[in-house]
């Protein structure tokens, strides 16, 4: 799948670009951080790893909010942010962005358990608030 076929199929839809709705994807995005933090130290790292993808996902999702695009998926929104931000974004965030996509999507619904330390969980809380921290940066310019 592409991008082209993301849009054909209506998982990716133009609107007109919402500065407010960007505004507020930051704000769940801040509030996720938040949450994955407070999960660190009461050692519920699973929960850590899907607030930990949570920020990252309203971080990219309010550039696209900026960019006039409504996602339906989000494989899609990271197809979107892999090609329109190429260049803009360092490819290890966008490669992280789907992986950890991922690892949510088995916490989520696989049927086995993930073994998650503290380390991997206080990794992935570091690289999801660098990578809001890049997503408020493009919001600004």
């Amino acid at each position: 799948m592409n991008l082209n076929d993301c849009f054909q199929q209506g998982l990716l839809k133009k609107e007109q670009p919402d500065k407010l709705k960007a505004q507020k994807s930051i704000e769940i995005a801040v509030h996720k951080l938040s949450l994955a933090k407070k999960l660190l130290n009461v050692k519920i790292y699973e929960e850590t790893v899907t607030s930990s993808y949570a920020c990252m996902f309203h971080a990219a999702r309010a550039l696209l909010f900026r960019d006039g695009i409504r996602e339906k998926s989000h494989y899609a929104l990271f197809l979107y942010i892999k090609e329109k931000y190429d260049g803009k974004i360092e490819k290890r965030f966008i490669n992280e962005l789907n992986a950890l996509r991922l690892q949510r999507h088995e916490i989520s619904y696989g049927l086995e358990k993930l073994s998650i330390s503290h380390e991997e969980a206080a990794s992935l809380i570091a690289l999801s608030e660098e990578f809001l921290t890049v997503a408020q940066r493009l919001l600004k310019a």
